[in-house]
């Protein structure tokens, strides 16, 4: 478990000091070298998207400073914070979104403290001899004076496999008088079936988080690297972006936003449940 926590720090130390180059994107305005700094932290990415920082970033604005949260500074940031050679965002869904986000009536920011964005990190661990990807969902929660980031979720394939509830014809299922018998039939759902989640509510759903940590205090599953990390923001109302980072040769690289997505009603549960691989 203490190497789990130190390799988390790790992971985020490693976004605080993650190499990249420059970054341009289409139709963003004429770079004079002031903006050819790669995006090289994901808090950076916050400053930029909020202009929080000068062009060179080497001055953090502040309540009260002249440029702090300029509209036409934060234009030119945001047109260069898309990743522009593998990610596909068409340039009229991108001026849809900085229409909104820069609007003058009500323009919106992304905040670090805020709910609505978190981390998905993808892990390897040894599962009883074998190595096994494990997908790890940390969001920021307050912590004593500070913040700190926790697990909250996890997708690991081995215990997917277990729980495999039936539906139909082919589930087992307590007779709606069993509590006459004194529920003397619960036999059925111990004993005579290897699917025993046939005999709990529609809406159950496993526990994966408790059972990694479960095995893992026995020992079972130990921790051994990181290979990937991205985000997920929904803090922009009707809208969904994922961060990446790319590292590669040219001016495109550092945290950039590789999707994009308008959402209309019901949309961001569906792509919850997609992200949690809830399907």
């Amino acid at each position: 478990m203490r190497k789990l926590i130190v390799s988390v720090l790790l992971l985020i130390l490693s976004l605080e000091m993650a190499p990249g180059q420059g970054l341009y994107s289409p139709g963003s305005p004429k770079d004079d070298g002031r903006f050819a700094a790669s995006t090289k932290q994901v808090n950076q990415f916050f400053r930029r998207f909020n202009a929080e920082e000068s062009v060179d970033g080497s001055q953090r604005y502040y309540s009260g400073d002249p440029l702090y949260r300029d509209r036409e500074l934060r234009g030119k940031f945001i047109s260069i914070l898309f990743d522009n050679e593998t990610s596909g965002i068409s340039n009229d869904l991108k001026r849809e979104f900085m229409a909104e986000v820069l609007s003058e009536v009500m323009p919106q920011y992304i905040n670090f403290h805020r709910e609505g964005w978190f981390a998905e990190v993808q892990s390897i661990f040894t599962y009883r001899g074998k190595r096994e990807n494990v997908t790890l969902f940390l969001k920021i929660q307050p912590e004593g004076l500070g913040y700190e980031w926790v697990i909250d979720k996890v997708i690991f394939q081995p215990f997917k496999d277990i729980f495999n509830k039936p539906e139909g014809e082919n589930k087992g299922f307590l007779h709606p008088l069993s509590h006459e018998l004194g529920f003397m039939n619960l036999r059925k759902a111990f004993q005579d079936s290897d699917t025993p989640e046939a005999f709990t509510p529609k809406e159950y759903q496993p526990d994966y988080l408790t059972l990694f940590l479960y095995e893992m205090k026995r020992g079972n599953i130990r921790f051994e690297t990181i290979s990937d990390v991205k985000f997920h923001f929904f803090q922009i109302n009707n809208w969904y972006f994922e961060l990446n980072q790319f590292n590669r040769p040219g001016f495109n690289t550092g945290w950039l936003i590789s999707n994009l997505v308008k959402l209309n009603p019901g949309d961001k549960e569906t792509l919850l449940r997609y992200i949690y691989d809830q399907k």
